[in-house]
């Protein structure tokens, strides 16, 4: 008998039961008592049974199949520090709760130029995630407004579960930690206009004000997240003014390198003549020397959260509570700030 080809009959006869009573064991129907459940759970294992995929889904109404949406501008993908780590800890996560992932089309190859929600519907998707996207867009917006579950991330919505790292607390124990530093004169390369850029940016310049310190204008500067060259063009911009800083935030951590090419090429050195910091604790930034001030995001904890919020919402919609669940990162102090007395 081939395991690819076993069937209800041939468990019943190995079993000694109706085919029904098979069926019924294997969908975990109460009239079957739980010795017998077992004993064909374990007799299907054994010859290899697999349950027909496409016909479970027509008789369950449902995939276990989960939608991701992940559309990074910068168009390093799956490479994204950030949200590669995020998708495998969710990846992780659903699979062990036996549901698949597939990645809704990003570009415009979707059949028959089909919205988000068009696609999402197509495959059947039990509940999506979105993971990195322009939120303001329209087909975006049609999802969320959807009857699918759907799980955000670093995005709220009013009427979705959110996952959301603590960008403010964030940013304001890197600003108090570089002032704890004696560093006065901070500026700030952030990322473009997205709920976490007004976030962090926030507690930015309210952090500086609880230490009685005024920002001037010219030390806050915007560039694309993780754009090194943008980055090493802001940086060079801030080497440029009359009084520049003493220490310079960056986006995240792929944009530091940029700086820090910038600030070597002037002849000066990290931290001795200017500090620098990142955001995200990539990898990378741990084994860089000097090795890199930075917050590190959980993003184990992250993925893991958003894959049973989702998991339970598509499982117990009626009992599912809307809410963010806000998850903080930790400071982690490198070589890259000098102590100034």
């Amino acid at each position: 008998m081939s395991k690819n080809n076993v069937s209800l009959k041939d468990i019943s006869k190995a079993c000694g039961v109706s085919i029904a009573t098979v069926s019924k064991a294997l969908n975990d129907h109460s009239d079957i008592g739980q010795e017998t459940k077992e004993n064909i759970r374990r007799t299907a294992e054994r010859l290899g049974y697999h349950p027909n995929a496409a016909a479970q889904a027509l008789k369950t109404k449902r995939s276990n199949n989960i939608g991701v949406l992940f559309v990074d501008e910068a168009h390093s993908g799956l490479t994204h520090d950030y949200f590669s780590h995020v998708l495998d800890s969710f990846k992780r996560c659903v699979e062990q709760n036996g549901f698949d992932i597939t990645f809704i089309n990003a570009d415009k190859s979707r059949p028959d130029n089909m919205t988000y929600l068009a696609h999402a519907m197509y495959r059947g998707f039990d509940g999506v995630v979105i993971a990195c996207v322009d939120f303001f867009d329209p087909e975006v917006d049609e999802l969320i407004n959807s009857n699918i579950p759907v799980v955000t991330i670093d995005h709220i919505f009013y009427n979705r579960i959110a996952i959301v790292s603590d960008n403010a607390k964030g940013i304001n124990d890197l600003v108090s930690y570089v002032y704890e530093m004696g560093h006065r004169k901070i500026a700030y390369i952030h990322g473009q206009e997205s709920s976490v850029t007004q976030a962090r940016l926030a507690s930015f310049y309210r952090t500086l004000q609880g230490f009685g310190i005024t920002t001037p204008d010219e030390y806050v500067i915007t560039s694309p997240y993780r754009n090194i060259r943008s980055a090493y063009e802001a940086t060079e911009k801030l080497l440029d003014l009359p009084d520049p800083p003493t220490c310079i935030l960056y986006p995240d951590d792929v944009s530091s390198f940029g700086g820090m090419s910038a600030i070597r090429e002037r002849g000066l050195n990290i931290p001795d003549d200017i500090s620098v910091a990142g955001y995200d604790g990539t990898e990378i930034a741990a084994r860089i020397v000097p090795r890199l001030t930075t917050i590190a995001q959980d993003t184990e904890r992250i993925g893991r959260e958003a894959a049973e919020r989702l998991i339970d919402m598509i499982n117990n919609p009626k009992a599912t509570l809307i809410e963010q669940v806000v998850v903080e990162g930790t400071l982690k102090a490198g070589g890259t700030v000098r102590k100034i007395k």
